[in-house]
């Protein structure tokens, strides 16, 4: 055959190809999977040889010559007068290495078997081409096993035969199980979207951020609510010493309500040249008086792994009348501006003044503001933009930029399309509902929010709504509290290396654990909902993929690329190192290899680097599990009647609601994490995973009031989700690094009795808890007796290497001779010289 054959015919063969495809709209439980183990893609040069796949397939240009050019040789070794019945069945085999379905044809997918030499051939087509060519498989392979059966033909064919006889060729490209919507992202039939995971980092405490510099070496930084942050580099190992640690100022607590603490960093958009990050963080001054706190570090001269912490200035300051509804996010947009989300300052439906902080243009809470903190070495700490929609308005404060929101909780600018740049600088945010809805907002300069006029499409005042002149934007979507009671903003996606997913905004909710999709229709300006389930059958079934996750969805994040994270949690606890950040990953199609390629830039490493070690594994397939329907709202309200007073909340606030999520009657905690269909249940019978660590909350709403949590060492939590050993710090003023030593053993927590009790001992407490040092071994009940907990070890001896202190010597556990005026403590830190 002729080149120009080859070609005609593969055409021929690919434009069969594509009319399959598009004849056979719907789902697919298919496994499409390369030979190096990843999803087919989308040739970025046109194919020469295999064309059939040149629209999605398994080989870049390269190989296809590759494959023409071995193509030529057989036909140079075959007697000429075979050629005309044999060539179509040379090409046919050996372009099977570009199949979607490669791995299955060559049983690459079973590590413990050797990859075949030759395509699994269906039983016919076998016997056909034996029958008319079988001394071309001499020119095609190497295996002896195989070639020393060529004189069998039912043997022959038998060996060449898979398992699977949906997956031989040439059947599978007519098999409508396997070609349904390939290419597409995956979908069950209900239309919920199935993407996998990577696990990317673990043991953290409340990770409620991840962010990169910008700065090329591809590092990412991970805040916990605690108020440290942790450098990571681009091969996921950690380093020991914290980018950023200012626990001692942050204010948090371990009580599963509060949402203080570390809220957000962002890196200067000129870091690399300006060395300059800002956080958002909330602090107690005196008389016990609650503020947000936003600060500038600059990064340190002799470390650039590390923050100069004696560098901090504050750049603003905003009063909490409330311990909920902080907000908490900063931003810098392409304008070079810092923006920052606040909170309406708390409590229930913001009842702050006439008409609430978030309608209030005097006051700062319920806002987005925008300021600009160039060249602020000097002068001033920040500036308002001259372009700002309220500086010339007297009554409003010129920072605001856009108003009437209730508590935003992670918000994105989107990147753009990476060809057309369509949708760059759009600011997507979640706004954490009250009763009924949870909302999606695009914030525009000067625009109102409707907070607290409306609850999504919703009236919440009545008589604010009832107001013609408010001229409030209306979300993008909302979704009743059937499917999720606190809407945890994500991004849209503009990664490199999923093409499905561009333009896709991923986000989630906190309470429900569901994660969701928007896609907008451009001609309509409408947004298209979508479920994210976790792949189930072989969809995740690639190598170091997961397809389940802990529920309490805290966060999302983009790397320095563009792809997408999120970070969550099993048990709401600030101070449990137990959270986990995935990357996600859509098996359906991935880029062209080499496409998204990329060399960070080194990075000086003055620290110890700490390994990562993946923890989570492969759920395999359960049962689908029906999910609520949604319907969303696309038009807004009829203006209602106007009432003489604000509505009452005659539904449950949401903090009840996530109590009794979490405790049973007896108080414990339950655990759970999402697996393939899970992600879709009910929210209120979400059961814990038995097998499974817990992980912490990343609280948004919170206390009515402002207290102090003291009732740490109350707390119980489920034997099943606790290993032993486990410890925790308890003290009365919300402090991490310090405090009573408590420890899990066989289902309860209890006490340690200071007798014998060391700086070694203390070493493994302070080593477990995720601290390098230790200052202080404290004996005495130093920070208060445990008198509702038994004693549960006594004479502790360490050598300071144990990985817990069951692994110490002591007295046998249960077995003391102490009362709780001995109870031990410990004072950790993650700085050699702190007191």
């Amino acid at each position: 055959m002729s080149g120009s054959g080859v070609t005609r015919r593969a055409a021929e063969l690919g434009l069969a190809w594509a009319l399959l495809l598009a004849s056979y709209p719907g789902l697919t439980d298919s496994h499409p999977q390369c030979l190096d183990f990843k999803p087919p893609f989308r040739p970025s040069r046109e194919l020469a040889f295999c064309v059939q796949y040149r629209e999605f397939g398994c080989c870049e240009a390269a190989r296809d010559r590759e494959l023409m050019d071995r193509y030529y040789r057989v036909l140079e070794r075959l007697e000429q007068s075979l050629h005309a019945a044999c060539s179509a069945h040379v090409q046919d085999i050996l372009c099977q290495e570009c199949s979607p379905y490669a791995a299955h044809l060559f049983d690459a997918e079973d590590p413990s078997t050797p990859v075949r030499t030759v395509a699994g051939l269906c039983k016919e087509y076998c016997t056909e081409v034996w029958q008319k060519c079988r001394p071309i498989f001499g020119y095609i392979s190497d295996d002896q096993d195989l070639l020393n059966l060529e004189n069998n033909m039912a043997k022959f064919c038998h060996y060449l035969a898979l398992n699977d006889e949906d997956y031989c060729f040439p059947r599978l490209l007519t098999n409508t199980k396997l070609t349904k919507n390939l290419g597409l992202i995956t979908a069950d039939s209900e239309g919920c979207l199935q993407l996998c995971l990577v696990e990317v980092a673990n043991g953290l405490q409340n990770p409620v951020a991840m962010v990169h510099a910008n700065d090329g070496t591809h590092r990412f930084f991970i805040a916990e609510q605690v108020g440290l942050v942790w450098t990571y580099l681009p091969d996921r190992t950690r380093l020991e010493k914290p980018f950023l640690n200012i626990t001692e100022a942050v204010l948090t607590s371990p009580w599963e309500g509060d949402e203080r603490g570390f809220l957000c960093l962002v890196f200067h958009p000129k870091f690399k040249y300006n060395g300059k990050v800002y956080v958002y963080y909330s602090v107690e001054i005196e008389n016990f008086e609650e503020r947000i706190r936003i600060s500038e570090f600059t990064i340190s001269s002799r470390d650039m792994n590390t923050l100069d912490h004696s560098s901090e200035r504050i750049i603003l300051e905003v009063d909490e009348p409330a311990s909920n509804h902080n907000g908490g996010q900063l931003l810098f947009g392409d304008d070079g501006y810092l923006y920052i989300f606040i909170g309406d300052g708390g409590m229930a439906g913001d009842p702050f003044g006439t008409f609430g902080n978030a309608q209030n243009m005097s006051a700062l809470l319920g806002k987005v503001l925008r300021i600009n903190v160039d060249n602020n070495n000097q002068g001033p700490l920040y500036r308002i933009p001259l372009d700002n929609p309220f500086v010339n308005d007297a009554s409003a404060r010129p920072e605001i930029y856009a108003y009437g929101v209730r508590n935003m909780w992670r918000c994105s600018f989107d990147r753009g399309d990476p060809i057309t740049k369509e949708g760059k600088g759009r600011i997507f945010c979640g706004d954490v509902g009250q009763n009924k809805f949870e909302e999606i907002d695009v914030i525009e300069k000067g625009k109102n929010y409707g907070w607290r006029a409306k609850e999504g499409f919703s009236c919440y005042d009545k008589k604010l709504c009832s107001n013609s002149s408010l001229g409030d934007v209306l979300p993008i979507f909302a979704y009743p509290h059937k499917l999720g009671k606190s809407v945890t903003g994500g991004y849209i996606y503009r990664g490199c290396e999923f093409p499905n997913l561009n333009g896709l905004y991923i986000f989630g909710d906190f309470m429900s654990g569901r994660l969701m999709a928007l896609k907008e229709n451009r001609q309509t300006g409408e947004w298209q909902y979508n479920e994210i389930c976790m792949g189930s059958g072989q969809t995740c079934m690639f190598p170091g993929l997961i397809n389940n996750y802990y529920q309490y969805i805290i966060s999302f994040a983009e790397d320095e690329a563009g792809e997408l994270y999120f970070m969550s949690t099993g048990i709401p606890s600030a101070t449990s190192p137990a959270g986990v950040v995935y990357k996600m990953v859509d098996t359906s199609r991935r880029a062209p290899p080499g496409k998204c390629h990329y060399e960070p830039l080194p990075v000086r490493v003055k620290s110890k680097r700490i390994e990562f070690v993946p923890k989570e594994k492969f759920i395999p397939k359960t049962v689908p599990t029906k999910r609520p329907k949604i319907k969303t709202t696309t038009k807004p309200p009829t203006r209602s009647r106007p009432t003489a007073q604000p509505p009452k909340n005659t539904t449950p606030d949401w903090l009840d609601e996530f109590l009794k999520l979490l405790r049973k009657e007896s108080g414990v905690y339950e655990t759970s994490r999402l697996h393939p269909t899970s992600a879709t249940t009910k929210q209120s019978t979400a059961k814990p995973d038995k097998s499974r660590k817990g992980g912490k909350s990343g609280e948004r709403r919170g206390q009515k009031k402002k207290t102090k949590t003291t009732g740490a060492s109350k707390r119980r939590t489920e034997s099943s989700e606790i290993q032993n050993g486990a410890v925790r710090l308890v003290n009365n003023k919300g402090r991490t690094d310090r405090g009573r030593v408590e420890i899990y053993i066989n289902g309860e927590w209890g006490t340690v009795c200071d007798d014998l009790w060391s700086m070694k001992a203390a070493m493994v407490v302070c080593r477990q808890l995720g601290f390098s040092y230790v200052v202080k071994a404290s004996k005495h009940a130093e920070f208060g007796e445990g008198r509702t907990l038994n004693i549960l070890l006594d004479d502790v001896q360490c050598t300071g290497k144990e990985r817990n202190l069951l692994e110490c010597a002591h007295k046998g556990i249960g077995k003391h001779n102490c009362s709780h005026t001995e109870d031990a403590g410990v004072v950790c830190s993650q700085t050699e010289n702190a007191s």
